[in-house]
Order: structure tokens, then sequence, then C-alpha cells
């Protein structure tokens, strides 16, 4: 039998390799800058997050999207930045004021930028010239002039009043007697001397009812009379608190004009310095100086606090140069929406509107605030308002533990503020899908993605971005210089992490910790320069750190414990390649796949799916066998065998279709009777037409097979077989290209099953001629006379068992 041949990959092939000299410059601060590359191939991101940040429509807030290894949120600060400083929009300042009318309902006050500064110091100087002025008004002889005046006054009618009175009872023969507890009249004998006791009761009884009388009646003069004079002392008091109500007023008017002319337009400040004038007349005599009087207790009496006349200054954008930008890494409810703070007080919890404090949302108000998506669903409460905030266009303080009821204590409940904001959410793609699909508010408020890619092709262009990204690294972190080598190097793990060689990867946090680490090792040699070898070293160290697992696994792999052949032949059986993904390491493992046939008609059994170890796309994997075996071999007869699949020494959950080639080649070989090459590894998809299709974790299955056969001792013969589609996604570390180099290790790649299976068993795999037979001599041919055996025992047994059923039913029936 003709021996079979397929050449296998170049070394060239397997990796891409930069050579350090070609790329024109020797250090990277040697290459020219270059402004327009700062930003490493997102233009769909940046074209995306500038339409968001620039179109004024409230709902066109913006969700930048990717990987978080791609810099997407240092992206999306920059730029925001960057537009925020062109834009001519002058913030405002926001204060809150007390609320004479309601007040538990602090007033919100907008002012100009940089005016609400100062309209606090405007207000704290009005204050302390009220409290400077007002008590002196009461000291000059202005007032002392007018209020003695007033105070005479009425003395001058109550003296008139008094002596009406008294005259009144001396022509009734009585005298008007006062002293300490009151006033009382008497009776007179004449010229003022009043009748003795034994005097009066020596008089008729006529004469003392007429005394009674008269005196009854000058009671009644009498009281009438106080009633007179308490109207008096009412009016004097009204005169003398009209007075000092016109004095302050005045006092008050002298300040409080100049204001109002100050802040002429505002109208809210206009009405608020009236109620300030107000209550200053209200509560003048907190004002006047007053002698600290003495108490038993060992603390002073409390004296006036004047917070009534604070301005509460909650957003002060003095400093601010152009649109707000706030960035708020710790997204609570209070800390976007602000809070009304408390204080104990005799035992009490008590508040004021001093006690506001500004939100995220209050100093990003007419601008931009950037926020972790996952940052947000963390905390209760915050998205959901923040939701409510964006549709109502309004910004409240409010406790949330008020809304749910959790707290009975009295609170404020300030004016809203019109919100004109733009949110930046930064996540994966995962949960704005989520949020997209389950969150009918989402879509409305968020209505522009900015997606960032995570590779791109590898060009002139993109490869003068990835240096520029990689300089500004090393400049923001003060690292060293880096040789052109060490360039190189990361072009290449560039590749590799984007997994192809005409790829390069946009995670940049990746790249920058790689730099960061190697200029650890150079700065322990002590070398000025970043060189490949740091690089390298910098990527071993890691693999190092992160390969506990593997090396396990390969330990149990070398000392057969997991049992996987290197070399020999066998029927049925056949190496595949799997991956596993830590997170932060990926390395591949191969694993024995064995295929058994029988008479039956099952068809392809999956053990792995029968002890539901097999996720859904490797369960189709399987099925498409049955669609191939059917597709070459039993298109003019039923397909009847019953085959069974298994991956050995497996106990996890097995998903993917990479193994569906592997799987193919053991029953093939089961079917053929033909041994498989056991020093050969497969990994690829099939589909039912009999193409291997590309899969993913191409160059760590080959390390991972590589460095079992190394373990083992290489033969020269060994290999991986790889689809053709993935040859510009190898990047195998240097060892395995050097042992392909020397001929002790092999890469085929293929496109088809025939082309598998004539590496795998070295014989042909056979085409089917006009009549739709395949040449003696083929594997094929073999498959196809098995699968024939099998469905003419198949039958065989049908009759045979339809011919024991009669007899049985003749035996019933006699």
């Amino acid at each position: 039998m003709e021996k079979i041949t397929h050449v296998p990959l170049e070394p060239s092939a397997l990796r891409l390799n930069i050579d350090p000299n070609g790329l024109g410059f020797e250090t990277l601060f040697g290459l020219e800058e270059n402004e327009e590359t700062e930003t490493l191939a997102q233009e769909r991101a940046v074209k995306a997050l500038a339409f968001g940040l620039e179109i004024r429509h409230p709902d066109f807030n913006v969700y930048v999207a990717g990987p978080k290894e791609t810099g997407l949120f240092d992206l999306a600060r920059m730029y925001v930045e960057q537009v925020a400083k062109t834009l001519p929009s002058s913030p405002s300042d926001w204060c809150y004021v007390y609320n004479f009318k309601d007040h538990d309902s602090p007033i919100a006050i907008r002012l100009e930028q940089g005016r609400g500064r100062e309209f606090k110091r405007d207000m704290s100087v009005l204050v302390d010239n009220l409290k400077l002025h007002i008590p002196k008004i009461f000291e000059s002889e202005i007032y002392i002039s007018r209020k003695e005046e007033i105070i005479r006054a009425f003395n001058k009618a109550r003296s008139q009043v008094f002596e009406e009175l008294d005259r009144k009872v001396r022509e009734s023969g009585f005298i008007l007697q006062a002293d300490q507890t009151g006033m009382m009249v008497i009776p007179a004998k004449g010229e003022g001397v009043p009748f003795t006791p034994d005097e009066l009761s020596t008089l008729s009884e006529e004469q003392q009812m007429e005394l009674k009388t008269r005196s009854e009646m000058l009671h009644r003069e009498m009281g009438s009379t106080m009633r007179h004079v308490h109207q008096l002392e009412q009016e004097v008091s009204e005169r003398l608190r009209a007075l000092d109500a016109e004095m302050v007023g005045q006092v008050c008017d002298r300040f409080i004009d100049e204001l109002k002319k100050k802040y002429e337009g505002h109208g809210l400040i206009q009405d608020y310095l009236s109620d300030v004038k107000a209550d200053v007349i209200k509560n003048m005599d907190d004002f006047r100086s007053k002698p600290q009087a003495q108490t038993p207790f060992p603390f002073p009496m409390m004296t006036p606090s004047f917070t009534q006349y604070e301005v509460n200054l909650i957003v002060d954008n003095i400093e601010t140069k152009g649109a707000p930008v706030v960035i708020e890494s710790n997204p609570s409810y209070p800390n976007l929406f602000g809070s009304i703070e408390k204080k104990a007080q005799f035992g009490a919890l008590v508040t004021d509107f001093t006690m506001i404090k500004a939100g995220a949302f209050h100093k990003a108000n007419g601008g931009y605030l950037i926020i972790k998506a996952m940052d947000l669903l963390k905390w209760p409460f915050s998205y959901e308002a923040l939701k409510r905030s964006l549709r109502d266009r309004r910004l409240e303080i409010e406790d949330p533990g008020e809304q749910f009821g959790l707290f009975t204590t009295k609170t404020l409940k300030p004016m809203a503020i019109p919100l004109d904001i733009k949110i930046v959410l930064v996540g994966n793609s995962e949960i704005y899908q989520l949020l997209y699909n389950f969150d009918e508010d989402f879509r409305e408020l968020f209505k522009v993605k900015a997606h960032m890619d995570v590779h791109v092709d590898r060009n002139e262009a993109r490869l003068g971005q990835l240096l520029q990204s990689v300089k500004t690294i090393v400049k923001k972190n003060g690292l060293r210089d880096i040789h052109n080598t060490g360039i190189a190097k990361l072009i290449e793990y560039s590749a590799e992490l984007a997994g192809s060689q005409e790829k390069l990867s946009l995670k940049v946090s990746d790249i920058a910790d790689l730099i960061c680490e190697a200029d650890f090792w150079a700065a322990k040699d002590g070398s000025p320069l970043i060189t490949g070898e740091y690089i390298q070293k910098a990527m071993n160290e890691k693999a190092y750190r992160c390969r506990l697992y593997e090396d396990h696994l390969q330990e149990l792999l070398a000392k057969g414990i997991i049992k996987v052949n290197t070399s020999g032949r066998a029927v049925g059986q056949v190496n595949g390649l799997a991956i596993y993904d830590l997170g932060d390491y990926i390395f591949g493992k191969p694993s024995r796949i064995t295929a058994n046939i029988s008479l039956g008609k099952e068809g392809v059994i999956n053990i792995e799916r029968e002890a539901e170890l097999s996720g859904s796309i490797h369960t189709k994997g399987v099925m498409i066998l049955s669609g191939y075996l059917r597709a070459y071999f039993s298109a003019d007869r039923p397909l009847t065998l019953a085959a069974t699949i298994c991956f050995e020494q497996s106990y996890g959950m097995i998903d993917g279709d990479s193994a569906s080639g592997a799987e193919l080649f053991a029953l093939l070989s089961a079917l053929s009777s033909m041994p498989i090459d056991q020093g050969i590894a497969v990994t690829g998809a099939v589909s039912q037409k009999g193409e291997i299709l590309p899969i993913g974790g191409v160059t760590q299955k080959i390390e991972g097979f590589f460095d079992l056969c190394k373990a083992h001792g290489l033969t020269g013969s060994q290999g991986v077989i790889i689809p053709k589609a993935n040859v510009k996604d190898l990047m195998l570390k240097e060892e395995v290209v050097g042992a392909v180099e020397a001929g002790r290790f092999h890469i085929w790649a293929i496109e088809t099953v025939e082309e598998g299976i004539e590496i795998l068993t070295g014989i042909p795999a056979g085409v089917r001629d006009v009549d739709g037979n395949y040449p003696e001599g083929t594997l094929f041919y073999l498959v196809d006379l098995r699968l024939q055996e099998l469905a003419e025992a198949a039958k065989s047994y049908g009759h045979e068992e339809e011919g024991v059923m009669e007899e049985a039913a003749e035996g019933a029936g006699s």
C-alpha cells in the first residue's frame, strides 16, 4: 500500500516574529510623538462617545461597553474631560437658604458660576452688620428722644385720667387713696378729711345707704379709668414696638436694599431678602446687647445662632473650567444624590438646612457624570433613583429610609433642583445586554452604546498607535525606556493576547502590567533599558506564578495516572485537546477519546451526555457525526450501528465542538479497524460535509500536548493536527518552534476529514467512484464495508426475531 505523506507546517508559520531592527528606532523614547495616535484603535467607540456627549437630548446618555482590560474607563474619563474643557458651558452654583414661610422646605437658589460663594459671603457680612448696628440704634439720641417723647405723652395722658377720676371722687364727697395694693375711695366729711369708722356708724341708715350708692358708682368709674389706663399702656407699648421696628427697619433697608440691587434679576433672592428683613424685625430682640444672665447650671445660657440667615452653598463651581466632570467611584445613594445630615442634641436627632450635603449629581449638574455600571448596581436604591432623576429631569434630596418607612424622625424636604446632566456608564457588554433586554427604562435613557473593540488588524497605522500607547504608559508610570528588542517582544505579546498573528490586542491594561513587571526585573539587574530579555522574563515569571494547576495536571499525565499515550498505535482511540481557562491563565490539556462499535440502531451515543456531563455545544458536535456518516456511507441504506464515544478520565463538564474532529477520527478508526498513531493529537470542529472548522485556543492546545510529549520523550514523529484556518492564530512558544525546526515535533494543518485520517492512519481515505463505491484498500472502503455488514446483520437479526415471535404466537394459539 502506498504510504500517504502530508507536509507539516514550516517553523516560520508557527509564530509571529518581529525584527527589532526593522522598527526604525533603537529605543521607544526615540520614536517621534504623534498626538493623533494616543487612543489605541478605538475609533468606533470614540465616535459613539463623541456623539453621545455632544447631542443635547437628555435621553441620549452613554454606555461604554467592553472588557476592563481595554482601558475603557480611562478612555471614557480622558475623552469626557477633553470634551468638557472645549464647551463654553458656565455651570451654575447652587445653594439652599431658609424658608421663612415653610420651615421644612429649604429654598434652592441658582446663581451664576462663582456667585454662590459671593452670595454666601454677602449674607454673612449682612448678619455681622445687623448685629453691629442694631444695638447701636437703641443707644442713639434720636431713638432715646423719640422713646422718651412717647413715654412722656403716655405719662401725661395717664395723669390726666387720674386727675379726672380724682375730681369726680372729690365732687362726690369721697377721697381717692392709692397704694401698692391698688386704689380705693373713702367717704370724706369735708375738706379731704375721711370719716372714721366710728363716725360712719353714727350716721343714719339713709345717709349710709347714700354713701354706699355713691361709692359703688365711683368704683365703676374707677374700673373704667383703669381700663382706660391699660389701653393707654398697650398703645404706648405698640408705639414703642413700632418705633423699634421702624428703627430696625431703617438699619435693614440700609444694608438689604444694597443687596437687592446687587442681585437684581434673581426673583428668589429678592423674595428671600424681603423675608430676611421681616424676620430680623420680628426677632429684633435677638440683636440687642444683653448682659449674660447668671444661671445655676454649669454651662452658659444659649445665645441666638442666626442660622436662619446663613447660606448653604452646596455646589461651588468657581474654579470649574468648561463643563464639570465628576467621577463617582462609590455610587451609594447619598454619594450620588446628596444627604440631609443629623446631629444629636439633648437626646434627639435634629437637622436644619445647613446640614444638606450635595451628591455627585449636584456637582455634575450642567456637565458629565462617569460611573462604573457594576459599582452602581451593587448599591441598593442608587440605580432606580438615577433613572427616576433622569426621567423627571429634577434632582431631589431625600432619605431613602423614609421612602420605605424605615425612619419616622421628622426631616426636611428641600426644594428640587432642575437637572441637566449627561451620564456615562462604563461596564462590560454582558451588563449592557442584560439591562437592555430586561429594563425598558435603560433603553430609553441610554440610547448611545460606545463599544470597545478587543483587537484590530496588525498594520503600520495600528502598530504606530500601539507604540504611542506604550510610550504613554511608560511616561505615565515613570518607567525605563524600552529597547527595540523589548518593543518587538511587546508586539508579539499583543498578537498573542489577540490570538492571531494578524491582529493586535487592545487590552492595554495587560500590556501595561507586563511593562511594569519587566521594568521591575530591569531594575533588579540595574539595566537602564527594558530589553526583550526582561519582557520575556516578565512573561515567564507571570506564567510560573499562574501555572500551578497546569503543572499538577502535567505531572499526572507524565506519570500515567491520567492515561494519554504519545507513542504506539491503537484502534478507536485518539488524543483530543481541550483548554482550561482560569481567568488569568489559559492552558491546554490532552485527553484520550475512545470509540466502540456494535450492532444496534441507537446511532452515535455520547457517554458524556448520558452522564449529564456534556454541554449543549459539545452534544451538537457529536450529533453532527451521525450526519457525516449518513452523508458519506449511508445515503442508500439506514445507518445501523451503536457507537459510544467517551472522554476517558474526564469527570467534569465538557463543552465546545473543538473535539468533534477527533471524535470522528476515533469513530472511523473503530469502524475500519485501522489503528491511529497515538503520537499525534487532534483539534478541530467538523461539519456534516466533512470540513475541518477553526476552533479557539489552538496555541495553548498544541503547547499542552508538546509538554506531555517532551515529558514522555520526543520521538520525531509526534505532532498535532489543527484546522488550516487556525494557522494564522498560532503564537507558539519558541521551545515548540525550535522542536519543529529540529524535526522532533510537527504541526499539520488540514481542511478535510480525509486529510486528517490519512495523517493519523497512514493509509488513503478514498474517494467515491461514479458508482458511489470507495476503492479497495482505502479507509473509507473499510468503513463502508463494516457499516454494510452491520446493516445486513441487523436485517438478519430482525428476521430471526420475527420468526421466534411467530412461533411463540402459534404455540399460544394451540
